[in-house]
């Protein structure tokens, strides 16, 4: 269960409701969040799915090391209806090393665990992961 190069288990929560993101769209965004000392990936928070996108930034902490996963809806040029999971690796300059270390090392194996992402972004400050950064990446 464990990697051998970063040492992090996934609680299987963080796969749960990541399927009920992805299948029945129960959550608009899940941050995830690293327990150093059980050496796990936990889920932190949810996000209802009536939550917007600066509700999901606002949940970021400012100088702490982050995984997140957000749902967003969009319409194409020719009128249709979209959608594009999303996995960001919040990773901001003020966070400690250690933390960026960790978060870096474990971001990999991590993700193949949630299977469905269709877009990975990385982002060191909120500029980086704005809402026009996401909507440029979606299409």
């Amino acid at each position: 269960m464990a990697n051998a190069a970063s040492g992090m288990a996934v609680h299987d929560d963080c796969k749960l409701r990541f399927l009920e993101l992805k299948a029945k769209r129960t959550y608009r965004f899940i941050v995830y969040k690293i327990e150093e000392k059980q050496k796990q990936v936990v889920v932190e928070k949810v996000g209802e799915p009536t939550q917007s996108y600066e509700d999901f930034t606002a949940s970021l902490p400012v100088d702490e090391c982050r995984y997140a996963v957000y749902d967003f809806d969009f319409v194409t040029a020719e009128n249709c209806q979209k959608s594009r999971i999303f996995f960001i690796a919040w990773s901001p300059d003020t966070s400690r090393v250690r933390s960026k270390m960790i978060y870096a090392s474990s971001k990999d194996r991590f993700k193949r665990e949630l299977d469905g992402i269709q877009v990975e972004l990385q982002a060191t400050d909120p500029t980086e992961m704005g809402l026009d950064v996401i909507k440029s990446r979606a299409s």
